[in-house]
């Protein structure tokens, strides 16, 4: 079905979702997945590596039309939709901030970048190419590029996944610090517990295929408190209201 979007929380509702396999077995990805993501509200979709996290997200970015049940994306003043994938895909050919340009709408051409490359550590890297950056670096310049089209709703799929620890922590940080500076209704796919819970408001907890929703984690601790200490008896709160999760 189409998205049928109002001024109004993100809902989904995937009665099923099927696909076939390359054996030709119809494997069920997702049944029965219902939820909501408030309005201006950071939160994560957190389960086990192939429950079909990625397959709601493809959905509701409109990438697979083919299942059973609806959705309803919010809107913004702009009504767009913004993604941050598990690879940067930035255009070889063009610059960091041509990257980021291209995403723009007419009315936002000539957008003043400046704080938000500042943000991310990019300002000196505004004119070098993705084959110049690390990964990290391009990463960061996939970041800039979904905010600055000024999102109603902005989607990450694992964006931090293959990075070394320390370098996905300051990533982490660095997205929240953005996210922080206009805060957009966001739904980010991670099988990453701590990440989940440095990040969200809420954690939508799924089961094992096909997915469905085992409950939610109220976070319910404000981000800047959310140091080590704080975040070991998260991961201990969280483990005693879902033993058997991720």
């Amino acid at each position: 079905m189409q998205p049928a979007g109002v001024a109004a929380p993100l809902k989904v509702d995937i009665s099923e979702k099927t696909f076939r396999s390359a054996e030709g077995v119809t494997i069920v990805a997702l049944r029965g997945l219902s939820f909501e993501v408030r309005q201006g509200e950071f939160a994560c979709l957190l389960g086990p590596s192939g429950c079909g996290k990625t397959t709601t997200l493809r959905i509701l970015l409109g990438l697979d039309r083919q299942f059973s049940g609806s959705y309803q994306l919010p809107e913004g003043g702009s009504n767009r939709v913004a993604a941050v994938f598990q690879e940067p895909v930035l255009l070889p050919w063009r610059t960091v901030e041509q990257n980021v340009r291209l995403a723009l709408s007419a009315r936002l051409r000539d957008k003043d970048l400046d704080r938000l490359f500042e943000i991310l550590g990019l300002s000196s890297m505004r004119s070098l190419y993705p084959s110049e950056l690390s990964l990290g670096l391009a990463r960061r310049a996939a970041l800039a590029r979904a905010f600055a089209t000024e999102p109603a709703i902005l989607f990450l799929d694992e964006p931090f996944t293959s990075l070394d620890e320390r370098t996905a922590d300051r990533l982490r940080r660095l997205l929240m610090t953005v996210w922080a500076a206009r805060p957009t209704t966001a739904l980010m796919v991670t099988h990453n517990l701590r990440e989940a819970l440095l990040l969200a408001d809420r954690i939508i907890v799924l089961s094992p295929r096909p997915a469905q929703v085992l409950g939610i984690f109220d976070v319910g601790l404000s981000r800047h408190l959310r140091d080590a200490p704080a975040l070991d008896n998260l991961v201990s709160d969280f483990h005693k209201t879902f033993p058997d999760a991720v």
